[in-house]
């Protein structure tokens, strides 16, 4: 698969890497990345596109933050949540066991990764660069994703984007799952991206 395909919902799979209560105050404009990040999981839903949600060592770095959780626990499409230990998603059983069960029978190959999350120089760039190893497509949500600084966030989007990452954000992420104004979906999605500004 080319990194200039389009998104497609059946082989997309959307990935929400530790957004935390300690690190989700740190970082980088928190309020766009917690928004953004809600705005994709409820877009996600729409085009029953599945969604797995991550945890980096809780106990030391807390919980996902509040409002991200309660969108996630609220979604009716598929899910799985993962508590993790290894930095890097590729590097944790329980994440390529929650891949295969989310996407039975997509290869690595046609397999097409949504990311957001924190932080962008640690594990969501692990994540992303074992990811595009393994041959996966990886689409990186800008505004979604977010560390401690903005100097952290640009270049590892820059490093990532280097490696073979596709630079996105949500709104160019569900334009291409619908693809036309005929889809179902077209006049939901546009009732979510109307929903106030992003700050």
């Amino acid at each position: 698969m080319s990194f200039t395909t389009l998104l497609s919902p059946a082989t997309s799979l959307l990935v929400v890497i530790d957004l935390q209560g300690k690190l989700m105050d740190m970082v980088h404009r928190p309020e766009l990345v917690r928004q953004s990040t809600i705005r994709l999981m409820q877009l996600a839903e729409l085009f029953e596109v599945p969604v797995i949600l991550t945890e980096q060592y809780p106990k030391g770095l807390g919980t996902t933050h509040e409002d991200v959780r309660q969108a996630f626990d609220a979604l009716s499409t598929p899910t799985r949540f993962v508590e993790k230990l290894s930095f890097g998603c590729c590097g944790d059983r329980g994440f390529e066991e929650a891949v295969s069960a989310l996407r039975p029978g997509v290869t690595a190959s046609s397999l097409q990764l949504v990311v957001a999350g924190i932080e962008t120089h640690v594990c969501v760039m692990q994540t992303v660069l074992a990811s595009l190893e393994l041959g996966r497509q990886v689409h990186l949500c800008w505004e979604a994703i977010s560390g401690r600084g903005e100097e952290y966030r640009r270049h590892g989007l820059e490093r990532m984007q280097q490696a073979g990452a596709v630079i996105s954000n949500h709104e160019s992420v569900c334009f291409e799952w619908a693809r036309t104004k005929e889809h179902p979906q077209f006049k939901a999605m546009n009732q979510i991206l109307r929903q106030g500004q992003l700050n």
